[in-house]
């Protein structure tokens, strides 16, 4: 499972998201400076870096099953 991180650079604060799209009800295209449909293309490589916000998507870290 993987959880998308949105580091505000200017207001300096962090965000956590359980997908791309969920960025979007809490967050404007001008709050981190780039589009849905950009980002969705983009998140190819794990982190994204546009000049409001920093991007990474990352793999969440649970229990292992006994």
């Amino acid at each position: 499972m993987k959880v998308v991180h949105v580091r505000l650079i200017f207001k300096k604060t962090d965000h956590y998201f359980g997908s791309i799209s969920a960025i979007y009800n809490y967050l404007s295209e001008d709050d981190i400076g780039i589009t849905k449909k950009s980002l969705l293309h983009s998140l190819s490589s794990d982190m994204i870096v546009t000049g409001k916000a920093i991007i990474k998507r990352r793999e969440i870290l649970i229990c292992k099953s006994k």
